[in-house]
């Protein structure tokens, strides 16, 4: 009687525990499908002065000396330059030399470092001994990830009006970049103006 209570709560121990490994086999596709649309979104945020009128401005320019201290390669920054002005443009906003609005820019670049511990338990098979057996192993990734900051000022009184903010992971593959670049641009900028509720 004893023995068959003893083999009744270890089948039902073994169970509970292939239950367990089966869920987190299941749960892995939907992590990893997290995790890749985590790497390849761009992460927005915007502020803004609340008092501002935003209807009023129609026009822009660049503020050429602090774009000339973004310190990124002078490719990079005429691919943001491009792009912010297709994005302006498509909102009905046009260049001048008397601007209602200047914009500037502003970068850093950081390292992501991911760290995935598997502390899981695989199975195994055998008879009359424990068919389980332990894996433990950590994984480290790290990716280049880049703020693209644009700011936006009154062109009169030269206060910030407007900031937006985009985070994401950059690339080094120069046929990717134009998009990747227009990417953040457009994440941000879609932004702009502000929904004043």
């Amino acid at each position: 009687m004893i023995r068959f209570l003893d083999d009744s709560i270890n089948r039902t121990i073994k169970q509970s525990k292939n239950q367990k490994v089966m869920k987190t086999l299941k749960l892995i596709p939907l992590f990893m499908l997290f995790v890749l649309a985590s790497c390849s979104s761009v992460r927005v945020n915007a502020d803004y002065d609340k008092k501002v009128d935003f209807n009023q401005y129609k026009t822009y320019a660049y503020v050429k000396a602090s774009i000339d201290k973004v310190e990124i390669s002078d490719l990079d920054k005429k691919r943001i330059l491009n792009s912010i002005d297709d994005a302006m443009s498509a909102k009905g906003f046009s260049k001048s030399n008397n601007p209602d609005m200047l914009i500037s820019i502003f970068t850093k670049e950081s390292e992501r470092v991911d760290v995935y511990n598997n502390n899981s338990w695989g199975m195994g098979f055998g008879w009359g001994w424990n068919p389980y057996w332990g894996m433990n192993y950590n994984r480290v990734y790290s990716t280049p990830e880049g703020t693209l900051f644009i700011d936006i000022f009154d062109g009169k009184s030269k206060e910030m009006i407007w900031q937006g903010e985009g985070s994401g992971y950059l690339t080094k593959d120069t046929n990717k970049k134009d998009e990747r670049i227009k990417e953040f641009v457009d994440k941000i900028l879609e932004q702009y103006p502000p929904i004043i509720k």
